[in-house]
């Protein structure tokens, strides 16, 4: 572990590895092992329409999409935000009723947190429990990521960073639709190497959460230059640095784009690198990592740092790393 700086600039605690970071959509890798977790139970089938859980979205233009769709973000043009006038979770299912999507399902990869959202609120509901408790022991438990959590206890508030944003203001996550389905969890350094190190060394858990941690990482639809799973987004390896910016660049983020569904799905056997960006108002976050040559990176601070100087950074650790 490597820290820098402080996680107050009112108390000048030194950061560690044990500080309390906002992930922000690293949190989706979350999300998506539960949806995955779900499948190898037999709760849902990725293969499911929304409308089978939510009676509200049964019939509407947004069910002919599948739970892949929506874990993919493939469902068909839903935007990366949802609109001020939805204003609860409450509120989503009728938003979700009357979408009228601009592509059919597959055609597109758009970005977006209302899919993600969606995917992990109807994981819940074929769960039969609340998103944040089945989160903390489906996962985190087994996992052994003793210092993750969706709401931060009281007894480690002391250890929760502040943000600060551009103006260099201290900030924290503010509450959303389905914010802790797409970008509510918050961790460590020392959390999130654990969680690269079942990535890599799947074969180190019980049979379960092995199938859910290697079904994160088959690929479903190839988007420009990276392929989209339920969850880490991936790529050759080794693969120069531009066409690592350029699958983790604003136009991916903020863009609709053509995508080509993988039939078969891709199930990796070359050499291959999974990543994950996340921001929040005060904090940045990138999370990389290549099995085949069993290195990765985790990259946490509390200001939210442009992604091309995280992809940089780590492409370039990566690099030495694996020589």
């Amino acid at each position: 572990f490597f820290n820098y700086g402080v996680a107050s600039l009112d108390t000048q605690a030194p950061v560690t590895e044990d500080t309390l970071f906002e992930i922000g959509s690293v949190s989706k890798i979350f999300t998506s092992m539960l949806g995955t977790h779900a499948d190898i139970v037999g709760k849902l089938s990725l293969s499911d329409h929304p409308g089978k859980y939510l009676s509200e979205l049964a019939g509407s233009p947004l069910d002919r999409a599948t739970l892949l769709n929506l874990a993919t973000y493939t469902a068909g043009d839903l935007p990366l935000q949802f609109p001020d006038t939805v204003g609860s979770d409450a509120e989503a299912p009728s938003y979700f009723a009357q979408f009228k999507p601009g592509a059919a399902p597959g055609e597109q990869r758009r970005y977006s947190n209302p899919s993600i959202g969606l995917f992990g609120h109807i994981t819940a509901l074929a769960m039969e429990d609340d998103f944040s408790d089945l989160v903390r022991e489906t996962l985190f438990a087994p996992l052994g990521l003793e210092s993750s959590y969706i709401d931060v206890p009281e007894t480690a508030m002391e250890r929760y960073a502040w943000g600060y944003n551009s103006e260099n203001r201290p900030v924290r996550v503010n509450p959303g639709i389905f914010d802790a389905e797409a970008y509510g969890v918050k961790s460590t350094a020392a959390d999130l190497i654990r969680l690269v190190r079942a990535n890599i060394h799947p074969d180190g858990l019980d049979g379960t959460m092995r199938q859910t941690v290697e079904a994160t990482q088959i690929g479903y639809f190839k988007a420009g230059e990276m392929v989209q799973g339920v969850g880490w987004e991936q790529y050759p390896y080794p693969i120069p640095l531009d066409r690592l910016l350029a699958g983790n660049s604003r136009t991916m983020a903020m863009e609709a784009n053509a995508a080509t569904e993988l039939v078969p799905p891709l199930v990796p056997s070359e050499p291959t690198l999974f990543n994950k960006t996340g921001s929040t108002a005060g904090f940045g976050a990138y999370v990389a990592f290549v099995p085949d040559a069993n290195v990765g990176v985790v990259i946490l601070a509390n200001r939210n740092y442009p992604i091309p100087a995280r992809v940089t950074a780590a492409h370039a650790i990566l690099t030495e790393l694996a020589d």
